[in-house]
């Protein structure tokens, strides 16, 4: 999706500004939590909780699935759908923001300057710290609402609105240290997978 939608927006010498990359990362993000992320998500947080419960009603994926469907509709695999678009369309932006700006500013005058995957894994992190630390507190309401107890809540307003007046500011914080971690290593893998795979692809599949 993300490179779909910068084949549209670049300029006429072929470049992609940090501006850019940060709507084509926005509208990779939505797609990619209205198509995989959300139910995917729901699914997990909801196992999660259910084996932390002194009587779990899951007894394997396939059946817990079907038990959320037949209690709850489809609808049950898609709660928390604002929280996971807001979460997933920032993550998305912030990293690929970081990185295309990281990226002209490396390559300068040159963009057709080979990238060294070390290099390339060092921006990723770089760009997974700062999606982290800007979008911790809509991963946290996303993980509410989908959870065994999100019935508490009337919707994603109401959430943060209980959040913070229960637990405050830190309460909208809570996990980013071990996040951090997981999701440096994460985007920094990520990053330099798609641009070895998209040299490859080039290499037989010329693309703009």
């Amino acid at each position: 999706m993300f490179e779909f939608l910068s084949n549209h927006m670049r300029d006429e010498n072929g470049k992609l500004d940090g501006t850019r990359g940060l709507l084509c990362g926005l509208g990779a993000g939505v797609a990619e939590a209205v198509v995989v992320v959300c139910p995917m998500e729901t699914i997990k947080v909801k196992f999660i909780h259910d084996q932390c419960s002194t009587n779990p009603q899951y007894k394997g994926y396939f059946q817990g699935v079907r038990e959320i469907i037949r209690q709850q509709g489809l609808r049950g695999t898609y709660q928390g759908l604002t929280a996971t678009v807001l979460k997933q369309g920032s993550n998305q932006a912030i990293r690929f923001y970081v990185m295309t700006s990281l990226k002209n500013w490396y390559k300068g005058n040159h963009p057709n300057k080979d990238m060294n995957p070390l290099v390339t894994g060092a921006f990723g992190a770089i760009a997974g710290a700062a999606s982290v630390f800007g979008n911790t507190p809509i991963d946290v309401i996303k993980t509410r609402m989908q959870g065994l107890e999100a019935h508490k809540y009337k919707n994603t307003a109401n959430c943060a609105y209980q959040i913070m007046k229960h637990e405050g500011l830190r309460g909208f914080y809570k996990g980013t240290i071990p996040r951090l971690g997981r999701v440096c290593l994460d985007v920094a893998l990520v990053f330099v997978i798609y641009e070895e795979v998209v040299k490859i692809l080039n290499r037989v599949w010329q693309t703009q």
